[in-house]
């Protein structure tokens, strides 16, 4: 508004253009047919439209504000580009309008990816190739053989594998019939409600049982989306492999006379491999207790080929230094546990014959797991165990039939539609507390440097080639013999 009240007309208005023929028809500086009083008016317009001293004198029109115009360094100039602006944007200095206090203008990146070579020639980059580093790993829908029935090393793990180093190795070992392959596979992948023939680890199937026979053979892989590598064995001192043994009349190799000895050098074979490639060892059982088994293990220990491992993870459970050995955390499992295996006297006293059993072991089996604290006793303090070790009880699976049997069979219709007393928390419920506690295991160093997944299978490899090949075997089978 000016002082009259009257507004003023715009920059692009019609009154803009009349004034410019009014300022052609003017004459020398000095008259103004106008009057004063236009004069005070017009002056500061005329002095904002007043070139500046650096200004080249020439006719062509002056452009308020310079157009800048960006272009890759591999790209020529774009059609419609002036070439004083190509010039200024590929020159090595900033441009003159950069250094007179303009906003500078932002660089363009350009994403190379690695590995693809002349194949990203221009601007043909193809999206997918940058973004497979970013993928998630590829899903295991079943397991894949790690070691094979006539225990051999397979190579087929690795594509699995990547080159990261927070990776945790879970193994299970047991007698036959005893769980081992539903356990690993309810604590991988799989839930309780799911169909067994779906497992990542297949169970034994019905008519197995009947024959007496064991599903596993070997040891079987499976790696999770947390990076958590899951093996599964045979049983060990299996009677039915004795059994197929010494019907079929396989060759025994040339070291071992005898097939029980051929069955239970196996077994060692694959319990001193877990003992040195695990960081989590499991020891599955379906009744307390087998002296046998515990007596297995210690053989297994003393048999197992020697590693060096960090220098702080070089205490064991006992409390004695044991030099540069690594030994991993062993878990005792009591599957299918009855209602009066819970009561708090049998869990003390189970935990009190573990412990003298393992007393002289350097295995870590006490400390890195608790009942306690899962809340399954909820009225039971801590310093009611003496001394506990990583034990752990699941009860048998139970089946909705038996439920609704359960529930029909009060006298009242009161009691009929509450659930009955089990003693313990459902299958269910113990199952996601052993892999929330399984998975928190500590994770060690395997050997004296970091391993990732994928230098962990070629590590594993060695071990498993050393201990076919181990003299300390050799000696202990001809001592059988």
């Amino acid at each position: 508004m000016s002082e009259s009240g009257h507004s003023q007309p715009g920059m692009y208005g019609q009154g803009r253009r009349r004034r410019r023929r009014r300022g052609e028809r003017d004459g020398p500086p000095g008259q103004n047919l106008s009057g004063p009083s236009r004069d005070r008016e017009y002056q500061p317009r005329e002095r904002r439209a007043k070139p500046s001293q650096n200004a080249p004198v020439s006719g062509a029109p002056l452009l308020e504000k310079p157009i800048m115009l960006m272009k890759a360094r591999d790209d020529g100039g774009k059609p419609g580009t002036p070439p004083e602006a190509a010039a200024q944007s590929s020159g090595p200095g900033p441009s003159k309008v950069e250094r007179e206090g303009q906003r500078p203008t932002q660089p363009v990146y350009q994403i190379q990816n690695r590995g693809m070579g002349a194949s990203a020639s221009g601007n043909a980059v193809d999206p997918m190739v940058g973004q497979s580093k970013l993928l998630h790993p590829e899903k295991m829908k079943h397991s894949i053989k790690l070691v094979d029935d006539q225990m051999n090393w397979c190579d087929s793990a690795m594509e699995y594998l990547r080159d990261q180093t927070d990776m945790l190795v879970v193994g299970v070992i047991g007698l036959q019939g005893t769980g081992k392959s539903t356990i690993m596979s309810l604590l991988s992948a799989n839930t309780p409600e799911e169909d067994q023939r779906s497992y990542v680890f297949r169970p034994q199937s019905q008519e197995i049982k009947e024959r007496g026979g064991n599903q596993s053979t070997g040891i079987d892989f499976f790696i999770t989306q947390e990076r958590v590598i899951f093996l599964d064995t045979q049983p060990i001192l299996s009677p039915f492999i004795l059994d197929h043994v010494i019907n079929n009349d396989r060759k025994l190799p040339p070291e071992y006379n005898l097939p029980h000895t051929y069955v239970e050098m196996q077994s060692l074979q694959i319990a001193a491999f877990l003992f040195t490639v695990c960081h989590v060892v499991i020891v599955v059982q379906d009744w307390f207790t087998d002296i046998n088994l515990y007596r297995f293990l210690q053989t297994a220990e003393m048999l197992k080929p020697s590693t060096p491992s960090a220098s702080h993870d070089s205490t064991g459970s006992s409390g004695s230094d044991d030099g540069a050995e690594y030994y991993p955390h062993i878990v005792f499992l009591q599957n299918k546990s009855r209602r009066e295996d819970f009561c708090p006297r049998n869990v003390k006293n189970m935990h009190t014959v573990v412990d003298k059993l393992m007393a002289y072991s350097h295995l870590k089996y006490k400390g890195t797991l608790s009942m306690l604290d899962c809340n399954i006793f909820p009225g039971l303090e801590q310093e009611y165990l003496d001394t506990e070790v990583n034990m752990f009880l699941l009860p048998a699976q139970e089946n909705d039939g038996e439920d609704n049997l359960n529930k029909t069979a009060g006298t009242y219709p009161l009691f009929s539609l509450l659930p009955g007393y089990r003693g313990h928390p459902t299958f269910s419920t113990m199952v996601s507390k052993l892999r929330s506690q399984i998975l928190a295991m500590p994770r060690c160093q395997l050997s004296h440097t970091i391993l990732t997944e994928k230098n962990w299978f070629h590590y594993a490899a060695r071990i498993w080639d050393g201990v076919k090949k181990s003299s300390a075997l050799s000696e202990y089978s001809r001592l059988l013999c």
